[in-house]
């Protein structure tokens, strides 16, 4: 009935009337847990939504990253100290060596003759200044000896001298005025004798003596005679006996001047000794400096052997057997796959937070996402671009500000198990993790 009426109201064109104000509907339990439902999943996503907000804020607050990265490496450049003709290359291109290996041998023979012709002067000088040694030994020796010789010759004459002096003295003395004396006594027996004698003669002729008396007179005569020339003879040999102490004092006094000369020889001579070891020390210095080329020979020999300075990969070779080769000619470069480092250039206003040891990633294009963990080793003291072969000026009054980029070393792990290996050269992105 009612929807009749409404029904024709409206087709009369009667106001409409206003609806019904009907009760409040009464929910079912299906729709009350939908809404719990609803709310507790509204409530989590809210939660989840904070949560990664959070942590992206995080994240990006305590890291920062460029792409702006290389490997790098200390890489060794092999070149020769001497001249010569390789006559062997025992290594080859990207071919791994160890510290030490041989690389290749240059022509060792010239530098072989070298060596062995400085062992023969060596060899000849040590001999020489072990000769020098032995005669400044010698010397002294010989010298020492003369001289005591000489001061024993020089005593001895000195005593023949004074000997001589005094047996002069005593002949002159003694012995002479004796037989002086003896002859005058002798003198004087021998004229009585003589005088009795001429004095008894005539008186034999007349018989005024016995022939008895005469001749006992004539005797005594003789001996008279006999004993002055004795006497004579005698005062005669004590006179050439004080000449021979004369001339033998003479000659004492000769010797004793040669004795004094000879020591003042070798007195002279000893002085040659310190001349003789002046030689020997020249000598000696002469050994040594023999010695010393012996060794530069030896040691330029040894570089006819190129070894490894450092263990890593060997790169472009350019020399090959057969080449002559000069000092400081590049021959091959190592590269250290082991000591390899990353240069990250950082923007200056990402170095607040980074600090020494802080941790690092790296990732390179060649290994898609793989990781290589690393550690900051130290930050440079400059920006790249004020240590580059022409450092910007601005002089001009228009400057513009620009970011500066300041390299940062960082060490980095590699497993060489995995088979990733970071070579020099290439680009890198870095992620540092700061406090």
């Amino acid at each position: 009935m009612p929807d009749e009426i409404i029904t024709e109201n409206k087709a009369v064109g009667s106001p409409e009337p206003r609806p019904a104000v009907s009760a409040p509907a009464t929910r079912s339990p299906n729709d009350r847990h939908s809404l719990k439902k609803l709310s507790a999943f509204a409530l989590v996503l809210g939660i989840v939504s904070v949560v990664v907000f959070a942590a992206v804020f995080v994240s990006l607050w305590h890291k920062v990253s460029t792409d702006d990265a290389q490997v790098d490496a200390h890489i060794t450049a092999v070149s020769t100290r001497i001249a010569g003709y390789v006559s062997e290359v025992v290594v080859n291109d990207n071919q791994y060596v160890k510290a030490g290996d041989l690389l290749l041998r240059i022509d060792p023979r010239d530098y072989q003759a070298a060596s062995d012709q400085a062992q023969g002067a060596y060899d000849v000088a040590l001999a020489t200044a072990r000769s020098a040694k032995a005669h400044v030994r010698l010397t002294r020796d010989v010298t020492s000896t003369s001289v005591e010789g000489s001061l024993a010759a020089k005593s001895a004459s000195e005593a023949a001298l004074l000997k001589s002096k005094e047996s002069v003295e005593e002949a002159a003395t003694a012995a002479l005025a004796a037989a002086r004396a003896n002859v005058a006594a002798k003198q004087a027996s021998n004229t009585r004798a003589q005088a009795d004698l001429v004095r008894y003669r005539p008186l034999v002729d007349t018989a005024d003596v016995s022939h008895l008396e005469f001749d006992a007179v004539q005797a005594a005569a003789r001996v008279a005679q006999s004993e002055l020339d004795v006497a004579q003879q005698q005062l005669a040999e004590a006179t050439e006996a004080v000449a021979i102490a004369k001339a033998q004092a003479g000659a004492a006094a000769a010797e004793l001047t040669q004795s004094e000369a000879r020591v003042r020889q070798s007195q002279a001579q000893l002085q040659q000794v310190p001349v003789e070891q002046a030689q020997y020390q020249s000598s000696l210095a002469g050994a040594e400096r023999a010695k010393a080329a012996l060794e530069e020979a030896k040691l330029r020999l040894s570089y006819t052997e190129i070894v490894a300075p450092i263990s890593g990969e060997v790169t472009e070779r350019t020399v090959q057997p057969g080449d002559y080769i000069a000092p400081g000619q590049l021959l091959l470069t190592i590269v250290p796959l082991d000591g390899i480092y990353v240069t990250a250039n950082f923007k200056e206003t990402q170095l607040a937070s980074i600090r020494q040891g802080d941790r690092a990633v790296v990732r390179a294009d060649t290994y898609g996402s793989r990781q290589f963990q690393g550690v900051v080793n130290s930050i440079a003291g400059s920006t790249g671009s004020i240590q580059a072969l022409l450092p910007p000026q601005n002089a001009t009054g228009n400057f513009v500000k620009v970011v500066q980029r300041i390299p940062v070393k960082i060490l980095v792990h590699q497993d060489p198990k995995s088979g990733a290996v970071l070579r020099p050269g290439m680009n890198v992105e870095v992620t540092i993790y700061v406090h």
